[in-house]
């Protein structure tokens, strides 16, 4: 089967060079949407403040400022990727602290009641959920609106939601599992139409597609370094010029005052060296990148005989490349457990779409808001490439599927 493959590959990729033996030299890596490794360059610029460079940036001799001169940098890298303003960022700990700031930091807010209407997805990350499901705890209102087979949100299902105590909408820039990429400037619209801030996690999409504030109008933006090739800890927060947010934790005036803490240098200069990194890459290199996906779903096609199929595809090819991430597959296979078909190919990471315990199938938000039937999530698995991602892993994962998948569907009952 693998000779088969390498030969379909070659003849779809004729300036492609591998070796006449394949060799399997490492580990397949295709779960960059759970998390990225740190690119060498981010590696590089993150030493000095590990080692020498390692004075508190509140301090005023020469130990002290160029910290802060190197967090200026680092905001100002963050700021040009997403087209805002280096005063517009503020500096977190992840994702998940950035979506609860916004959430908790409007709905909490000491200068108003609690009370008023949130609206999210129903397939939002946890990061989302959770806390909006503890603000409807201490009495918030909270619609979730629902999606097409897609994956994909109509911006009207969110104006039919909105009530006259709405304040604010969380919509996530791209689905970590499918891909799928909704409208949030058309959604963002509509809630200015009403005076109703509006968020989107852009965790997912940072580094695959373009994200820029001001062509998406929204009013706070997440972004999270651990999936864009900074390290784990580190993310930021954008929050749009004029806007006020409670501050989640109090302290020193630190970030603006809106973030008390000592800041985290190393981190944020290596989420600032991420961020240019992208800022400057050419744009074939994403198109590569979507290149290597379709290759991989059509070796999967090829060695399946067509029975797997795909979540979130559109079927006009140009317009699937506007509404899906071009690094992430979530295909199906018949028949199998993803569970049980990963554990059979230990040199690929990747992630399954349902978790299966005592004969009970256990979908994730998103698989269930796309209408997916229990008996075809369980063979569900996403594939997440990313920039280091090389040919020679996309067709070492394509083979050690198809032969885990037929390893399991010719096994007797």
């Amino acid at each position: 089967m693998r000779d088969q493959l390498r030969l379909y590959y070659l003849a779809t990729h004729p300036s492609l060079v591998l070796p006449v033996r394949f060799p399997v030299t490492r580990v397949a890596y295709l779960d960059n949407n759970a998390t990225t490794p740190i690119a060498p360059i981010v590696y590089q610029a993150m030493i000095p403040f590990l080692t020498e460079k390692f004075g508190n940036p509140s301090s005023r001799h020469i130990k002290g400022t160029e910290l802060g001169d190197a967090i200026t940098n680092a905001r100002g890298q963050v700021a040009r990727l997403l087209g805002a303003s280096a005063s517009e960022i503020t500096f977190t700990s992840g994702g998940s602290e950035s979506n609860n700031h916004v959430l908790k930091g409007l709905f909490l807010d000491r200068r108003q009641f609690l009370g008023g209407h949130l609206i999210i997805s129903d397939f939002e990350h946890p990061a989302i959920q959770q806390p909006a499901a503890y603000l409807e705890d201490l009495g918030v209102a909270v619609t979730r609106v629902g999606c097409n087979t897609l994956g994909q949100i109509d911006p009207e299902a969110v104006r039919s939601a909105i009530r006259p105590e709405t304040r604010l909408v969380s919509i996530m820039h791209a689905n970590n599992e499918i891909g799928s990429i909704q409208p949030i400037r058309a959604i963002a619209e509509i809630c200015h139409e009403s005076n109703i801030y509006c968020h989107t996690d852009a965790a997912q999409s940072l580094g695959k597609v373009a994200v820029d504030v001001e062509a998406l109008q929204v009013d706070f933006l997440t972004l999270a370094g651990h999936k864009l090739y900074a390290p784990k800890g580190v993310g930021a927060l954008y929050i749009r010029e004029g806007v006020k947010l409670e501050s989640l934790i109090h302290g020193a005036g630190h970030e603006f005052g809106v973030r008390a803490g000592t800041e985290n240098t190393p981190y944020w200069v290596g989420l600032g060296a991420a961020c240019e990194m992208l800022t400057t890459a050419p744009e074939t290199h994403l198109q590569e990148i979507a290149a290597m996906r379709d290759d991989l779903l059509n070796l999967l096609r090829l060695g399946t005989d067509g029975m797997v199929t795909v979540n979130g595809q559109m079927d006009d090819p140009a317009e699937d490349r506007q509404h899906r991430l071009p690094n992430t597959l979530s295909v199906n296979f018949p028949g199998v457990t993803a569970t049980e078909l990963l554990a059979g190919t230990p040199d690929l990471c990747a992630s399954t779409g349902a978790a299966c315990h005592s004969g009970q199938t256990n979908m994730s938000d998103t698989l269930k808001a796309i209408g997916l039937t229990e008996e075809v999530a369980r063979g569900t698995v996403r594939l997440s490439l990313g920039w280091f991602t090389t040919a020679a892993e996309v067709l070492s994962a394509a083979t050690d599927l198809i032969r885990s998948w037929k390893d399991l569907i010719d096994k007797p009952n």
